[in-house]
């Protein structure tokens, strides 16, 4: 089966369903996307506007700094943030970001254990929607904070 036909067949089984029953479905029996799988991490929970996140930043996203690279942070929270804007999407709804923002607020090592990224929705129009994510360590410090917005279409 090409690309193309992929597409069309999972997008069919997908109609109907609201973004939250869409991510629910894939929780349940869903195939890692890609992304996940090269930087590590995973989709631990999910409900209505809120999605979580974790991953063991390691030394495969070691900068030349000797620091995990802001994209491995970067990364977790726009995924998050997405998956907690996907769970309040209608049935037909789709989005896109328009903009992501990270603050990143100390470095990341290999060897500091696993960080988690909270994500909520802080409000979905029939245009556009925002959330807001927190990255924090086992050490329950705070590493990095993201927001998004995104359009509804």
């Amino acid at each position: 089966m090409n690309a193309m036909n992929k597409k069309k067949e999972l997008e069919d089984s997908r109609k109907g369903m609201t973004g939250l029953e869409q991510m629910q479905a894939f929780i349940k029996g869903g195939k890692p996307p890609a992304i996940a799988v090269t930087m590590g991490f995973d989709l631990d929970e999910i409900a209505l506007g809120k999605a979580v996140f974790s991953g063991v930043p390691g030394e495969k996203h070691l900068n030349p700094l000797g620091t995990v690279h802001g994209g491995y942070a970067a990364t977790l929270l726009d995924s998050a943030l997405g998956c907690s804007i996907h769970t309040v999407l209608e049935p037909g709804e789709r989005y896109t970001t328009v903009d992501l923002n990270v603050k990143y607020l100390r470095a990341m090592f290999p060897g500091m254990g696993k960080v988690t990224v909270t994500s909520e929705v802080v409000h979905k129009g029939r245009k556009i929607a925002t959330a807001e994510a927190r990255l924090i360590g086992e050490d329950g410090k705070l590493y990095a904070t993201g927001n998004t917005t995104c359009a509804i279409y």
